[in-house]
């Protein structure tokens, strides 16, 4: 009778992913409950944990947020302006008539948001009798320098004006500070160009980085992405070989039950089947940040394995992100264990087609 360390040391090293499903399946029979929790461990932190990585290290690539297509908008903004010189009302307006982009820079130097500016503009336009910009406005100006009306642009450049002024929110009140209280507004165009002209000292770079985050606003704004990352590696793995797949959602929960006869609420994140129709897998995504979170997670694979039984051991397949899952006693060990080892991460995601049944499947594909 093999000793739990060497069932470990077995799995650990197993040539291959489906010798190594088929090793983790063996442990009930070769050690007693008892032992279970701690070989399930031990195998999670050796064999798993080092694939995981913190989601926080990562941002969505974004090409409106990228520093070529700001500094392409910002060298057009200076020139246009001979480095903020000419910034009049009649300037301004002028200047996002011919090229609506430059709105990026102009609101990027009042530190606003686009549905911040976009209330601004409602403000200072009112006493105009002029209607404000709406965020999607704001936002098809700066990305795609769509066509900007006299009114329009005359809006956002009453609105530039006025901010920099400091004249259109009036004094704080009590223990608040002005947006514009920063370096590079905090004497109007008269600091935006020291700034334009000697470049920002390294520290004051620094304070706006922790007073503001870096990466702040790409985060913001693909913060539905981040939330489906893993599902989105999934889905482009998948398709980019072929593999037959479901994504399931609110949408389609009764077609999976009627179609493949799952009856688990809410189904997994994908079914995979074959060219007759057959389910051959299911596939369940979980990103997690802390090891609380994760042990309340874990169960879920518990009752998707009970599915898999049911359904006559279809595989069930976990892919897994952020570092809750290094809590390996209560968490990644009973995954391990419900997924018989079945268990990826971003970093090795493609080796599941290396593995039953998506080997199997990739070969009647070809």
């Amino acid at each position: 009778m093999a000793t739990p360390e060497e069932t470990i040391a077995e799995i650990v090293g197993a040539p291959g992913w489906d010798q190594r499903v088929a090793r983790i399946r063996l442990i009930p029979e070769r050690h007693g409950t008892g032992a279970h929790q701690a070989i399930y461990a031990a195998v999670a932190r050796q064999a798993y944990v080092p694939h995981l990585a913190p989601n926080f290290a990562y941002i969505h690539k974004a090409d409106f947020y990228a520093p070529d297509y700001f500094q392409a908008v910002y060298r057009d903004t200076f020139a246009a302006t001979d480095g903020f010189s000419r910034v009049a009302e009649a300037d301004l307006r002028a200047v996002l008539e011919a090229n609506s982009r430059s709105l990026l820079v102009f609101r990027t130097i009042t530190g606003l948001t686009r549905e911040e500016f976009a209330q601004s503009t409602r403000l200072a336009g009112e006493a105009e009798g002029l209607p404000g910009l709406t965020a999607g406005k704001i936002d098809s100006m700066e990305r795609s320098g769509s066509k900007t009306t006299f009114d329009q642009a005359r809006v956002a450049a009453l609105t530039l004006v006025r901010i920099l002024a400091g004249d259109l929110f009036g004094d704080p009140p009590g223990n608040l500070a002005s947006k514009q209280a920063k370096p590079d507004t905090e004497a109007g165009w008269d600091s935006v160009r020291d700034f334009a002209r000697g470049g920002v000292p390294f520290a004051v770079f620094l304070h706006q980085r922790h007073s503001g985050g870096a990466f702040r606003q790409v985060l913001d704004a693909t913060s539905t992405l981040r939330g489906n990352l893993l599902e989105e590696a999934v889905e482009t793995l998948f398709t980019a070989h072929g593999i037959p797949h479901i994504r399931t959602g609110a949408h389609n929960q009764a077609e999976i039950a009627a179609r493949f006869e799952v009856r688990v609420t809410p189904a997994p994140d994908f079914i995979v089947y074959d060219r007759a129709g057959n389910l051959r897998a299911m596939l369940e995504c979980k990103t997690v940040n802390d090891g609380g979170t994760a042990r309340d997670k874990a169960p879920r694979f518990a009752r998707l394995r009970e599915e898999s039984i049911r359904l006559g051991g279809v595989p069930l397949v976990a892919v897994l992100a952020g570092m809750g899952w290094t809590r390996v006693n209560d968490t990644l060990g009973p995954v391990v264990r419900d997924t018989d080892g079945r268990v990826f991460t971003l970093a090795n995601l493609t080796a599941m087609l290396e593995m039953a049944p998506f080997s199997s499947l990739l070969e009647d594909l070809r």
